[in-house]
């Protein structure tokens, strides 16, 4: 087995944390970077050559794990990666706990337990497998606080304050039910977990990307910042260009700020791939593009194109059974105004009569579909 706190060439001590040895973040920077570029095989090679090196260590199994999950990222309606997802971020948690329990200050240990006890939480809130998501947030939530603290060790480690930080705020108002739970750990600070993803964003190696996600999905949303949630994706997509989640929230934040030109450009791309059986494009990007290319038909007055995108959509969206998604349900009321424009008003009020029935009555396209068949008589 090697030994991580080995003496290297020149002479030099080793971290004693595996996570920080420059060394072999120089050998394996191309299997990360295969994995985010969707490249799995090569990722998984370089992998399992670190699983060899390193048997006793979680590292290798988590990234492992990590591979899969990005598997799972791009349509999490597709269950057949779980099983093996599962079982890398147990094995990830019980060579975690040898460590753990052989120091309980081992922060990289701890890391690494939370790291994969949330992931594992991320999993089964997707499968709305609620007790087991509550059990999994639990544990990766005591970890974090094992592994905050050490933030001058490595930018890696400081990915759990950031998080901690965050989410130890934003769960309880969004879902109260945790609430209880969160009162077992200290308060958080948002605008300093935000500060701290920047950093990691920056300047970690294993963490960079995974903190990016969680900057370009926050600034997207709950921050309302657009413009920096397109800087990062701008990136990101420009850095691996063949991962299909980044290209599609690429276009997303193209869209979102106005340039629907260059969102159609992006589009048209993602649409090509899905057509070419590209790795990891399927319906679920299909839904997003179509929608931001069928817009941009119908901003140009082309109506029989933009048609033809929006029932693309709804296609898409009935694939993923994301009939509730507002994409699908907007593609449903432009084709009502598109159809009531062409003076066929019966199938402009069957466009509008289905976005009432698969949308909640307080959801605004619901609100939109009614004042629509009122206004207009249909």
């Amino acid at each position: 087995m090697a030994d991580s706190s080995m003496v290297t060439e020149i002479g030099e001590k080793k971290s004693e944390y595996l996570l920080l040895d420059k060394g072999l973040q120089f050998r394996i920077t191309d299997a990360v970077n295969s994995m985010y570029n969707f490249d799995f095989e090569k990722a998984e090679r370089g992998f399992t050559v670190m699983r060899h090196t390193y048997p006793e260590h979680p590292l290798p199994y988590f990234l492992m794990g990590l591979s899969q999950w990005w598997k799972i990222a791009v349509d999490t309606e597709d269950k057949k990666y779980d099983k093996i997802f599962h079982e890398y971020m147990e094995t990830t948690i019980e060579k975690a706990k040898r460590l753990f329990d052989k120091d309980p200050e081992n922060k990289e240990a701890a890391f690494f337990l939370a790291g994969a006890h949330g992931f594992q939480g991320r999993l089964h809130s997707e499968r709305q497998n609620w007790t087991k998501a509550a059990v999994s947030g639990k544990n990766a939530l005591k970890y974090m606080e094992y592994s905050k603290g050490e933030e001058e060790l490595s930018p890696e480690l400081l990915l759990g304050d950031a998080l901690f930080n965050y989410f130890s705020v934003w769960i309880p108002k969004n879902y109260p039910l945790l609430k209880p739970v969160m009162l077992l750990f200290p308060k958080g600070d948002q605008a300093l977990g935000l500060r701290q993803l920047e950093e990691v964003a920056e300047n970690a190696f294993y963490a960079r990307v995974e903190a990016q996600y969680f900057l370009f999905r926050l600034y997207a949303s709950e921050e309302r910042q657009p413009f920096k949630a397109l800087t990062i994706t701008s990136y990101l997509h420009d850095k691996y260009p063949n991962n299909p989640y980044f290209h599609r929230f690429f276009a997303r934040q193209l869209y979102a700020v106005g340039r629907g030109t260059e969102a159609y450009e992006v589009s048209l791309e993602i649409l090509r791939r899905i057509e070419q059986g590209w790795t990891g494009y399927e319906a679920n990007s299909g839904r997003y593009a179509s929608f931001f290319v069928a817009q941009h038909y119908e901003k140009m007055g082309q109506t029989d194109i933009a048609k033809k995108h929006y029932r693309q959509t709804i296609s898409f969206g009935e694939e993923t059974e994301n009939q509730e998604s507002g994409y699908f349900l907007y593609s449903l009321i432009q084709l009502g105004k598109i159809a009531t424009a062409e003076n066929d008003k019966k199938k402009a009020k069957e466009y509008f009569d289905r976005v009432k029935k698969i949308a909640k009555r307080k959801h605004p396209a619901h609100q939109e579909a009614r004042d629509f068949i009122k206004k207009n008589k249909l």
